[in-house]
């Protein structure tokens, strides 16, 4: 079965939600792992060195949401013999750690590496990204699955 349009905008809504409820919750995250690791701030100052560096981030961050999100939305039923509520989780987690590798470019090529923590050999910076996606993978996986289940209600 090809996945629709509507599906994939489905899944960017989903995303983009999930993607704002990680942003905001970056904040306690920080203090709960210890580390100033913030992926607004990576994203803001790879884009701009200016004062608008939280709202190009946080517009980065939704936007790559949504992307991960249409992908996930048009793939996951395809791709996976989990349980539902494990697509989102899994899907995430297996973003993050096939490119937590790319933390050592960051480390040495960000234009802002001297402003930000150091990734790619910290635990503590695993640890929260990994916390990070497990939360946008359970809220994309479910917010995608209610807006799929209200739509075919509709129909």
């Amino acid at each position: 079965m090809r996945p629709s349009r509507a599906q994939a905008k489905r899944g960017a809504l989903a995303g983009s939600l999930a993607a704002a409820v990680w942003a905001a919750q970056q904040p306690l995250d920080k203090r709960v792992f210890r580390f100033p690791f913030d992926d607004v701030e990576l994203l803001g100052k790879a884009v701009t060195r200016g004062p608008r560096w939280r709202l190009a981030g946080t517009a980065v961050h939704l936007a790559n949401g949504a992307l991960f999100g249409a992908v996930y939305a048009s793939v996951h039923r395809r791709a996976s013999h989990l349980p539902a509520w494990s697509h989102g989780p899994v899907a995430a987690l297996g973003e993050h750690v096939a490119t937590w590798p790319a933390t050592a470019l960051t480390d040495r090529f960000h234009p802002a590496r001297a402003e930000l923590p150091a990734l790619r050999r910290s635990g503590r910076a695993f640890a929260q990204a990994t916390w990070r996606h497990l939360l946008f993978g359970a809220v994309l996986g479910e917010l995608e699955r209610r807006l799929d289940r209200e739509r075919a209600g509709r129909r």
